[in-house]
């Protein structure tokens, strides 16, 4: 059975909860985060698609992503400016169709002080002190009397925007995530000697102006709440106890209906939005003080995924509402799903790619929910039967064929999937074998069991050709096929070298691995393993976390300046690098693999020419991978009627999230 199929009835979890003066028909709130999906500071409709599709999940409330109360806080150009007036449209615009659904809509007024930088608006960006951001490190303004005002300005303007909007309240942000509120109340960013430095009292001055008039424009009928920290995380930062103790400050203001409590700063961002593994509901613990030390509800979040986990959370006290933001990204109707018992949920399984679409300036995206983020394109309400049922071929298990063969099968199709394997899961399932990358397994997993409730037929340990293919009279081929590893040793500094054929002297020795045939093989590892990465992507990371779990000593070569720097992008570079550099791996930038030894490699420093010889009893390679598109060519040379499709890492070997789209998008056009 599927460890996240409801097994029980969650009675806490669908109850009815008033918040302020309103009722939340249950205890989800779907948190605010960032989609990209605004365009040149307006709502598009893939946006409104975006939130009534987590409407019609079940969920009770919805806080919009955070809205710019001031130009000076800008990360990128179009963001929505809560402070123009031109939002009261686009809030009715959105506000009907979600409160049609049965949610609350609420939107989100911030500024993200020294946490950004003046790239896209040329603007400089304000703090209290000026003291720069660790990710930024952009010297800051110091704000004056006059900028508080404004600020406190923007917010108030956001506020009756709101309300003219016909929104259901507002929650006042940046006092979280070590944005500009917060940098404000933290005694390690604040050194001012005015009114709103020193004391507690005068750090809180500014959040008690901002509520004061975000109040007296939204009246008594509308929701106030204030997202917050519970943990700053980082060294002269507030911690737990100061943050019960500021919560419980501004519930005696009379105006606060809601704490919604988070952690971390840029310093830490791991607090914020932890890759795999991390502790689910991490950020409880530091919650329950606030929800200890206040009488309003408060929203605990951390990565909670599953019913189960929330029904306990709730139960236990930790909050009186659970928040939800990837979850809800990878599995809209959650809440339903708890309703009804119907389904097992898409698990959120910490890959945060939905952070490294936006690093990438593109709209949201999940790593195996392809309609995240394209819900007026492939939300599974569009899918449709086909009109004529057709019989499909589809090439490879791995989550491309996966997916291919689970869309067609639920559009009626005659499905067989062939898997030269003895198992489903493609690359995915070898990644998992990594400690940090287990979770990554459910991607397959729950397709693997979805798969199974269809009439699809799967044939492993079978190695199907184009001829057979034909022979079998199918009217559709999906080719899924995968990739294999290339360990010819050349970096993409050497072009030329691809081409001719070639290969880095001694790399034919049976000790010298692709990474695919490491994770596939598992071989019995020496003392000593290079690991060469000339790709930047995670591949690197976990081959060498591997490596070095199973008792080997691992260098870490690359011809970047730093190993795996991809990871910025899912934010997680550093808790990668600590995590290798405490397994014991040396890290050796700036190096070409030069040659390979009985029990050394040769690494040429990229700049100087110096080569050095490091101990290497086996060298594991990543320099890409060649696409398997064998089968395709075949069957594209004398294709006649057949409805013919390359997907994944058989079209061109990248991430698991662009197999997984390739592939519903195909299967939807059979």
């Amino acid at each position: 059975m599927n460890a996240h199929a409801p097994t029980v009835s969650y009675e806490t979890l669908l109850s009815p909860v008033t918040v302020g003066p309103r009722t939340l028909r249950n205890r989800v709130w779907m948190l605010a985060h960032a989609t990209l999906l605004v365009k040149d500071h307006l709502f598009t409709d893939s946006h409104v698609a975006y939130y009534v599709e987590r409407a019609k999940g079940g969920v009770a409330a919805i806080t919009m992503e955070a809205m710019a109360v001031h130009p000076t806080t800008q990360p990128y150009k179009g963001k929505a400016f809560a402070f123009d007036e031109r939002m009261v449209e686009q809030y009715r615009k959105i506000a009907g169709p979600v409160q049609a659904e049965g949610s609350l809509l609420l939107m989100q007024p911030w500024h993200r002080g020294r946490q950004t930088n003046s790239v896209a608006n040329g603007l400089p960006v304000w703090s209290p002190s000026a003291i720069p951001c660790a990710v930024y490190r952009e010297m800051p303004h110091v704000m004056t009397a006059k900028d508080i005002d404004d600020i406190v300005k923007g917010y108030r303007l956001s506020a009756r925007y709101a309300k003219e909007g016909g929104l259901d309240g507002v929650e006042v942000a940046g006092l979280a995530h070590g944005y500009l509120i917060q940098q404000f109340l933290s005694p390690a960013i604040n050194n001012r000697t005015d009114a709103f430095g020193g004391s507690v009292e005068n750090r809180l001055r500014i959040v008690e102006e901002i509520l004061a008039a975000t109040r007296e424009e939204v009246g008594a009928d509308m929701i106030v709440g204030i997202r917050m920290n519970g943990d700053d995380g980082h060294e002269g930062g507030l911690r737990p106890d100061d943050w019960a103790d500021i919560a419980a400050r501004l519930e005696a203001t009379g105006m606060v209906d809601y704490f919604s409590v988070s952690q971390g700063t840029y310093i830490n961002r791991m607090l914020i939005y932890p890759t795999s593994p991390e502790i689910h509901g991490f950020q409880l613990p530091a919650t329950a003080k606030i929800a200890d030390a206040v009488t309003v509800p408060v929203i605990g979040g951390g990565r909670i995924v599953t019913h189960a986990e929330a029904e306990g959370f709730l139960a236990e006290g930790k909050c009186e509402i659970v928040g939800l933001a990837r979850q809800l990204i990878a599995d809209p109707a959650w809440v339903r799903k708890a309703e009804t018992a119907a389904e097992p949920i898409r698990p959120c399984v910490g890959a945060n790619w939905c952070m490294s679409s936006i690093f990438a300036q593109a709209p949201i995206a999940c790593i195996h929910n392809p309609a995240a983020g394209a819900e007026t394109e492939l939300s599974d309400t569009l899918l449709e039967v086909a009109d004529v049922p057709r019989r499909v071929a589809v090439v490879g298990g791995g989550p491309a064929g996966l997916r291919a063969a689970l869309t067609a099968a639920r559009r009626g199709h005659e499905v067989t999937l062939f898997e030269a394997r003895s198992r489903l899961g493609g690359q995915v399932r070898l990644w998992a074998e990594a400690d940090s990358r287990r979770e990554l397994v459910e991607i397959v997993d729950w397709m693997i069991d979805r798969l199974a409730e269809t009439s699809a037929t799967v044939r492993l340990d079978t190695r199907i050709g184009a001829a057979e293919l034909r022979e079998m009279g199918f009217d559709a081929v999906v080719v899924a096929s995968g990739a294999v590893g290339l360990k010819h040793g050349w970096t993409p500094l050497r072009p030329g070298r691809w081409i001719d054929g070639s290969a880095v002297p001694g790399a034919d020795q049976p000790h010298v691995y692709s990474y695919i045939e490491l994770l596939e093989t598992r071989p019995r590892l020496p003392d000593s393993v290079v690991v060469f990465d000339a790709l930047g992507g995670r591949q690197g990371a976990v081959v060498a976390e591997y490596c070095s779990r199973v008792g080997a000593a691992v260098t870490f070569a690359t011809q970047l300046g730093q190993a795996s720097p991809d990871l910025a992008a899912s934010r997680d570079w550093g808790k990668v690098h600590k995590m290798l550099r405490t397994l014991g791996v040396r890290f050796v930038p700036d190096v070409e693999l030069a040659a390979i030894g009985a029990t050394t490699a040769t690494l040429r420093d990229v700049y100087t020419g110096e080569a050095t010889d490091v101990p290497a009893g086996a060298v594991v390679m990543m320099v890409g991978a060649a696409a398997a598109d064998e089968v395709f060519h075949a069957l594209d040379a004398d294709r006649g009627s057949l409805s013919l499709h390359l997907v994944g890492d058989a079209m061109s070997p990248r991430r698991v999230n662009d197999a997984i789209r390739e592939a519903e998008i195909a299967a939807r056009a059979i």
